[in-house]
């Protein structure tokens, strides 16, 4: 049978409120005290005493406790932490390469997360700078004919207001419409090319700031002008511009400053600088168009009240349509889908055309970029670290043998992480203060003004660095701090295999991820060199494009330009490629004989346009002055246009019955398919009718290629003489038709860049290693070169290990890189195969950036005195 304890709680209670060095004497005569009790009175009254004995020991003589005499140090205690940091500013300062190259290698990283972060932020924040952006929503039609469906994001003038006053729902509507607007004051004069129409309630559906004027009444009366600051410093300078008067167009109409606009975002829907009233276009220039149901032409937004339900008032725009539409529709024989699409939603996700969108794989791959190069660089750190862990096991060792613990040491070690981190991140601040006026010209957006405006990602930088740091930091501490100091200090410790494996899997993934890159940067150069590259099918060289206007003026104008010297031909149009054209709702014969309804493109061009521009003729004829029919009877499409009425040949297509806005008549030509949008989309459907003279405000002037600086001065000046009040622009139609491309190109800079880096900080980490590893094998080398070794053998020794984990990454990353941008081809209609060139010339690049990167250092050893090698050992 045991003997009786008393009570184990009492026990503890006094050893928590007892005096150390009182402890134990008076926990010993308790002890006596109770054992004398159980044989006099038992346990249970020996147990009760002994708790009351432990109470009535509660004096201050006895809870008072005396410091110790030497104190344990804590981690927390701020001398231990000093001295951490202090002990680790030494071994960085000791060991300066291995420093530099780790945080060179960090603070790129951080760099180009930095910059991503800020890019990826900029992108999805777009239109978010509105507050009530959760509740608007763009009105987008689907129209469906036995055709197909068009996709619209634009709708008729009327549905605005007659939606707001059916549907409770909605709190507000505006219609936005960019335009084209000559503004003049005095001699000054520009053409605003995206002067944005709107209605008054623009400011109650977003929060674009007024600085003057009432955002009531601001847009409310015809020929009303709300001027941006900038376009306000352009037009009047320092003078104060509220109430002056801006002149619009040839006419000179007069309009009014009615307000002074902050700058919109430069990520909004609402780019801008000049805002002229809805009233001016809707009472004035086009009277009737709020009653033009059939008049596709606006962007209206939708401002729904709290609480309505969006998907509840999509169900109601049926009945609404029926009500409004119901035999316009029935007539044309068309239905039509109203949708609500989410502001925020717009600028990423949708795929109807829209001033401006993004795209969200660009996001995604950037992200990932990001991530890849951080990743990087913490292997850089891991595997520098560890691979000095021979250099370091006799201090561990040292440090163990004096009484430091496992934990001490792992927490010196993350210190050193964590302040080799923090130098990283000063180091990163200084080089995105550098880079991002570089970095915005290379995305072709404002990304950032500067690190000033950006305290928030300052702070997260900073906060994301000491993460790094100890996130990197965690696993070289534990290694370092797990040697055995016997082992170490006896000489008898050796790297351990795994080890070994776990630095050369790491070097793999890091080369992995940058020959990934490579191929990832030279199939964009090949898609887009290919896309540069590609037949058109029209002839896009030495073609310069103005806007004249329509109507007299026009003609005057190019019949003084064809007979400048230096000018081929000139013709005109109201579109060219590469730029936005109008669609109309037509009714083409086709192969069965009926009368097939569909919304095609429309080019309205002069006799001059098809041979100027070089499309090929293969059935029927082009517009021709012999045939007066031409000008209102007459229709040419091309081969997509063909294939959608079912004709086997565009022979069949000759002589076929058209319908198309005012006109009937009969299709006489067939052009060549060509490329009038990206190569991104498939050929559509287009037809060419002979302009009006009101309604075509573009030529075309080929030029014979001479003294380009001549002919355009000559253009100009006969420009003025019939233009005084108007400003000369123009435009090369081949950089024109290539800025649709321009977003790719970023794109293609901005993934070079990004690889570029990643394969540098790759390189360090590389570098590092090398220098290490021969180290470690100087006496090796030593006595192979004593036993006759040559300098070659020395050098193909130290590099085989590193070319081989480099050919091991390129069969990793081939696969996956080939996947990834099959993937992005996907995305164009015109795309070029990926060659197996691009394989090669990765797998090679690759291989002499490692060659290069670790042959200094092998050089070096192989030519070393032996003598001096054995000796240091």
């Amino acid at each position: 049978m045991k003997p009786p304890y008393p009570p184990r709680w009492a026990s503890r209670l006094m050893h928590w409120f007892c005096a150390s060095h009182l402890v134990n004497d008076l926990e010993g005569d308790l002890l006596e005290l109770f054992a004398q009790r159980v044989r006099t009175h038992g346990p249970r009254e020996a147990r009760r005493r002994y708790v009351r004995d432990v109470f009535s020991l509660m004096r201050p003589f006895v809870i008072k406790e005396k410091p110790e005499k030497y104190p344990q140090p804590t981690f927390a205690h701020p001398a231990m932490i000093r001295n951490y940091f202090k002990i680790a500013f030494r071994n960085l300062a000791k060991h300066k390469m291995f420093s530099f190259i780790n945080v060179l290698g960090l603070s790129a990283g951080m760099t180009a997360c930095f910059l991503i972060a800020l890019y990826v932020h900029f992108e999805l924040t777009y239109d978010a700078f509105n507050k009530k952006a959760d509740r608007i929503y763009r009105l987008s039609a689907d129209i469906q004919s036995s055709a197909g469906t068009l996709q619209y994001s634009i709708t008729s003038w009327p549905f605005g207001p007659n939606l707001q006053s059916d549907f409770p729902e909605i709190e507000a509507f505006t219609r936005i419409s960019k335009e084209n607007y000559l503004f003049r004051k005095g001699d000054i004069k520009f053409n605003e090319e995206k002067t944005v129409l709107a209605d008054s309630s623009i400011f109650r559906v977003f929060d674009l700031k007024l600085l003057q004027g009432n955002p009531q009444t601001a847009l409310k009366a015809p020929f009303s002008v709300v001027l941006t600051e900038s376009a306000a410093q352009k037009y009047f300078g320092e003078r104060d511009a509220m109430g002056q008067t801006l002149l619009i167009g040839d006419n000179g109409d007069a309009a009014q400053v009615t307000g002074i606009m902050q700058e919109p975002p430069v990520n909004s829907q609402l780019s801008g600088e000049v805002f002229l009233s809805m009233t001016t276009h809707t009472r004035h220039y086009n009277t009737a168009v709020n009653e033009e149901w059939g008049n596709f032409g606006t962007t209206t937004y939708l401002l729904l009240k709290k609480g309505a339900d969006p998907v509840a008032l999509s169900r109601k725009f049926p009945a609404f349509l029926q009500n409004h539409m119901g035999r316009l529709l029935q007539q044309e024989n068309i239905s039509l889908t109203l949708l609500l699409d989410p502001l925020l939603d717009i600028y990423l996700y949708s795929k109807r055309e829209a001033d401006q969108s993004g795209s969200i794989t660009n996001i995604y791959t950037f992200a990932i970029i990001a991530v890849f190069i951080l990743i990087i660089a913490c292997i850089n750190f891991v595997n520098l670290t560890t691979a000095r862990s021979l250099e370091r096991a006799r201090e561990v060792g040292v440090r163990k043998a004096v009484g430091a613990g496992r934990w001490l040491l792992a927490r010196q070690f993350i210190a050193e992480s964590l302040l080799m981190s923090f130098l990283s991140f000063t180091v990163s601040l200084v080089l995105s203060a550098a880079f991002i006026p570089l970095f915005n010209e290379l995305s072709g957006k404002t990304i950032s003004s500067g690190l000033v405006q950006e305290p928030r990602s300052m702070a997260i930088l900073f906060i994301a660095s000491m993460v790094i740091g100890l996130a990197s930091g965690i696993y070289p501490a534990l290694v370092l701090s797990s040697f055995e100091p016997v082992k170490v200090l006896k000489g008898k410790f050796a790297m351990t295999g795994s080890g070994a494996l776990l630095r050369k899997s790491l070097v793999t993934a890091q080369f992995a991820i940058s020959i990934a890159l490579i191929i990832g940067t030279l199939v964009v150069y090949s898609q887009l060199d290919f896309m540069r590259s590609h037949e058109l099918g029209f002839a896009k060289e030495q073609t310069v494009v103005i806007r004249p206007g329509s109507g007299n003026a026009r003609n005057a104008l190019k019949t003084l330009l064809q007979n400048l010297q230096g000018v081929k031909s000139v013709a005109a149009s109201s579109a060219v490629p590469g730029g936005d054209n109008s669609q109309a709702h037509s009714k083409l014969e086709n192969s069965r004989g009926e009368m097939q309804i569909a919304t095609l493109d429309v080019y309205r061009v002069d006799f001059d346009f098809i041979p100027q521009y070089g499309l090929k003729v293969v059935a029927g004829r082009p517009f021709s002055k012999e045939f007066t029919s031409d000008s209102t009877k007459a229709l040419v499409i091309n081969e997509a246009t063909v294939k959608l009425l079912g004709y086997q040949s565009a022979q069949e297509a000759i002589g076929k019955k058209f319908n198309q806005w005012d006109r009937e008549g009969t299709i006489i030509g067939v052009v060549k398919d060509f490329n009038f949008k990206s190569l991104k989309e498939n050929v559509k459907p287009l037809t060419f009718r002979l302009l009006d003279p009101w309604n075509s405000d573009l030529l075309s002037i080929k030029m014979n290629g001479g003294n380009v600086k001549a002919t355009l001065e000559a253009i100009e000046t006969q420009w003025k003489t019939l233009f005084p009040d108007r400003p000369f622009s123009y435009y090369f139609l081949d950089e024109f038709y290539d800025r649709q491309y321009r977003a790719d190109e970023r794109f293609e800079a901005l993934f070079l860049n990004f690889a570029v880096l990643a394969i540098f900080i790759s390189c360090l980490g590389l570098l590092g290693l090398a220098s290490y590893s021969t180290i470690q094998r100087t006496k090796e080398i030593g006595v192979r070169k004593v036993m006759g070794a040559s300098a070659a053998s020395i050098v193909g020794l130290l590099t085989k290990d590193f070319l081989q984990l480099v050919g091991l990454a390129f069969l990793i990353a081939a696969p996956l890189a080939w996947f990834a941008m099959h993937r992005w081809l996907e995305g164009f209609a015109y795309k070029t195969n990926i060659p197996l060139w691009i394989f090669g010339v990765a797998a090679l690049l690759s291989a002499l950036v490692a060659l290069a990167t670790i042959s200094f250092q092998s050089i070096r050893a192989a030519f070393m005195n032996p003598v001096k090698s054995l000796r240091s050992e």
